[in-house]
């Protein structure tokens, strides 16, 4: 005899989704993860559209990744086009990275994943016994926003990016704003090694982790041309699809993924388990206290995995401004595109896994074929 639980919402996660169990003879006979979001057809949006026009509709098909949709769809484009883009243009892409990787992390970890961990039903409720955590939480996740509104223009669905380069570049006095706010959120950081050292991790999930992320492309760590499995396996960005191996399933709106008919995970865990030497400075000595081992075998380990990487992105986002300081921003701007007919992919490591965006454009710079795969 068997028994099916079903449970149509689960609560706290990015995202709309439940599960259903099915239960028979002494244990589980099937699991499925119902992912129950709307369908978006943004591949279909973009097609016949012309790509100046892309980026700002792919930019919706997430809000807390729109910087992280709105670059990646430019660095194809550009791929297409032929458009190589200046070191000054790369540097404020990553430290938009940056700002978006400490926004998602803080909301996930401190008002999401921690009230479940110390026994609280909401973030509300955390509040009341300590607001000074939620102060914290609240100011890095502010922290994010306001370096994407100084590079991207706003927040949500930035408006600033253009192909090959910005439509306004930040000020000296931008710079400088963000630099002390970064300076205070390293202090906040500190504070939250403290309060996290503190929680333990349910154990009951223990099952050998099979990673996927990015190679760094030199020190940006969100950005490379090649996918490596915890396995060995490498492939070039451009050569996605034999990673990916997308496929419908009957009980949920989004697509799965396996590869040699195994599923892998992608986004903070990964990347640490993959590529963690290149994590030093503050965030190494976070990772060190929060006691975050890898290769996990816990993947509530990414919640840990998720802080180490809001401290290193905290770091980095301040070597970048202070080095734009001290080289001055130069007044360049964008490159000048010839518009043809091409291709182009990308891939970039937004905060909750590999994003990919490919594109093939006809002779009037018209989209006619697309292909996003998010990480969710």
């Amino acid at each position: 005899m068997s028994r099916t639980i079903v449970v149509d919402h689960l609560a706290r996660i990015e995202g709309h989704a439940g599960i259903t169990v099915v239960l028979g003879g002494d244990g589980v006979e099937r699991v499925d993860f119902n992912v129950t979001e709307g369908i978006r057809l943004f591949e279909g949006l973009v097609c016949g559209r012309h790509y100046i026009d892309v980026p700002g509709i792919v930019s919706r098909i997430c809000a807390i990744c729109s910087h992280g949709h709105t670059i990646t769809a430019l660095s194809a484009l550009e791929q297409a086009l032929d458009v190589t883009i200046s070191r000054q243009t790369r540097t404020l892409r990553d430290l938009a990275y940056q700002g978006a990787n400490i926004e998602s992390h803080a909301l996930h970890v401190f008002c999401l994943a921690l009230p479940d961990l110390l026994g609280h039903p909401s973030v509300v409720s955390l509040a009341g016994v300590n607001p000074a955590a939620v102060g914290m939480a609240l100011r890095l996740k502010k922290l994010g926003n306001t370096i994407q509104e100084i590079v991207g223009g706003r927040a949500v669905h930035p408006v600033n990016y253009v192909l090959g380069g910005f439509g306004r570049l930040p000020s000296t006095d931008d710079l400088l704003r963000l630099q002390a706010a970064l300076e205070a959120g390293l202090t906040d950081c500190a504070a939250a090694v403290a309060l996290l050292r503190t929680v333990a991790l349910p154990a009951f999930v223990n099952e050998p982790v099979r990673c996927a992320a990015l190679i760094p492309r030199d020190e940006a760590f969100f950005f490379g041309d090649t996918v490596r499995l915890s396995d060995g396996f490498e492939v070039p960005v451009d050569q996605y699809l034999t990673l990916t191996n997308e496929r419908t399933v009957a009980h949920s709106h989004a697509k799965f993924s396996l590869h040699d008919n195994r599923s892998y995970m992608v986004g903070a865990l990964a990347r640490l388990s993959l590529h963690g030497d290149r994590i030093q400075g503050a965030a190494r000595e976070a990772w060190n206290a929060v006691g975050l081992t890898v290769p996990s075998t816990n993947i509530v380990g990414n919640n840990l995995a998720q802080f180490v990487e809001l401290v290193y992105s905290v770091e980095h986002a301040l070597e970048i401004v202070t080095a734009l300081l001290a080289r001055g921003i130069a007044d360049e701007p964008p490159v000048q595109v010839e518009i043809q007919a091409g291709e182009g992919t990308a891939a970039t490591e937004v905060p909750r896994g590999t994003l990919f965006h490919r594109y093939v454009l006809d002779a009037d710079g018209c989209v006619v074929a697309a292909d996003v795969i998010t990480p969710t």
